[in-house]
């Protein structure tokens, strides 16, 4: 360093003085900067450096798990709670349930620079977990990362660690319970830490919460936060896409047959998107192998085939005629499953088209004196014009169709 330094003062120190001012230099106090804590602006997030530890409920054995601790800039007010890890789904949440214990929305979250919290640290432009983002989206408050390496940035919190080392870790029943017993014991420790009255004043921390800092908090949301998964996929030849971690199927437009999409999804949403577009949403199934399918999502001829059912054909049938519905629901009802008969009875009603709708009718007649019930044998009636030598006789007496017995009835299918 003293031969840079000569490189651009060559008339300056000699090495022996270089040293000596440059070690008085170096003992220099740098200044620290008192920081004036807005009401309601920040609330500070971090975990704590020693973890806990719980009992496993199923194997019984001794776990490590974190120590999460979130405090309000300007009241001190503070929160704490056990979780088993630093992951993003524990971290979110334990954020979340920091924001509901204060019972409102400070302006920024302060969080150290985690991979939970942020991605890619910068100075300029921190690049936020995803997830995180989408909290303080639902919330409508901001995240400004502590700057890397400036532990001043986060000396509050780093504080009140400190702190509750001494009031909450040396008072804990450590490896003994389960984490629900001992996030118990935590917030009861908690409870007495925000009610102490701070050193050389006469109030507590919670009493300038309840004072000050809780009404410039924003309000709450009516619902809590859903953390969001996402996944991508190629939308298969039947409309549909696979949400792998379910082994189940949604449906999307047809029109992005083939397409590569993304899922987004909580644990009762499925949303599907195309080049940050929404092109579908669905409500979360989780039973394996299901397709859920909206109609509308498919092609014209697919929607139609989708809308099947015995009722559909029955009211179709009534519709032209009750002879002709009275053979549909023959159809039906002769046969195991009214899946099998869709076909048939499709093909007989449409030959209200081809043949008329008088015709149509006097063949179904005829064929219900058969009494056999296909589509085949109206189609033979109507081919050998059968349906053109009906008794005129036998038609009037006929008027009122049987009531047969031994038949579902057209309620039954609806």
């Amino acid at each position: 360093m003293w031969e840079q330094y000569l490189v651009l003062y060559p008339d300056g120190f000699q090495s022996s003085q270089f040293r000596h001012h440059y070690k008085i230099w170096g003992k220099r106090v740098n200044p620290v900067m008192h920081m004036n804590h807005k009401s309601g602006d920040k609330m500070y997030v971090d975990y704590a450096g020693k973890t806990l530890s719980i009992i496993d409920k199923e194997s019984g054995e001794l776990k490590e798990v974190q120590f999460f601790v979130a405090i309000l800039g300007a009241s001190q007010y503070t929160y704490a709670e056990a979780s088993m890890s630093q992951q993003k789904e524990d971290f979110v949440r334990s954020v979340e349930n920091a924001i509901r214990f204060f019972e409102g929305t400070p302006a920024a979250i302060v969080p150290d620079n985690l991979k939970s919290a942020v991605i890619k640290s910068s100075r300029f432009e921190p690049t936020i977990n995803e997830t995180l983002a989408d909290l303080a989206e639902h919330y409508e408050t901001t995240i400004l990362p502590a700057r890397a390496y400036k532990p001043r940035d986060k000396s509050l919190v780093e504080g009140a660690v400190k702190i509750l080392y001494r009031r909450i870790y040396a008072n804990l029943q450590q490896g003994s319970c389960g984490l629900d017993e001992l996030n118990s014991e935590i917030w009861d420790l908690l409870d007495s830490h925000n009610k102490r009255k701070l050193t050389g004043r006469p109030y507590s921390r919670y009493e300038l919460f309840l004072e000050d800092e809780k009404q410039q908090l924003r309000p709450l949301p009516e619902r809590r936060f859903e953390i969001r998964y996402q996944s991508f996929a190629t939308v298969m030849q039947n409309g549909h896409v696979q949400l792998s971690r379910d082994k189940n199927y949604y449906s999307v437009p047809y029109q992005y047959i083939k397409k590569k999409i993304k899922i987004l999804y909580t644990s009762s949403t499925v949303e599907i998107y195309y080049k940050y577009n929404r092109i579908a949403m669905h409500r979360r199934n989780y039973k394996p192998y299901v397709y859920t399918t909206i109609t509308e999502h498919l092609a014209s001829t697919h929607q139609f085939v989708a809308g099947w059912s015995a009722a559909r054909f029955i009211d179709w049938a009534n519709s032209i005629d009750t002879a002709v519905g009275e053979y549909i629901l023959q159809i039906i009802d002769s046969r195991n499953h009214p899946e099998q008969a869709y076909k048939s009875c499709l093909g007989i009603l449409n030959f209200e088209k081809k043949v008329g709708r008088e015709r149509l009718i006097n063949a179904c007649k005829r064929a219900l004196d058969f009494k056999i019930y296909s589509f085949k044998t109206v189609q033979k009636i109507l081919e050998n014009n059968l349906d053109q030598m009906i008794d005129p006789e036998k038609e009037e007496k006929e008027q009122e169709l049987p009531d047969h017995g031994n038949i579902r009835g057209k309620q039954y299918y609806h």
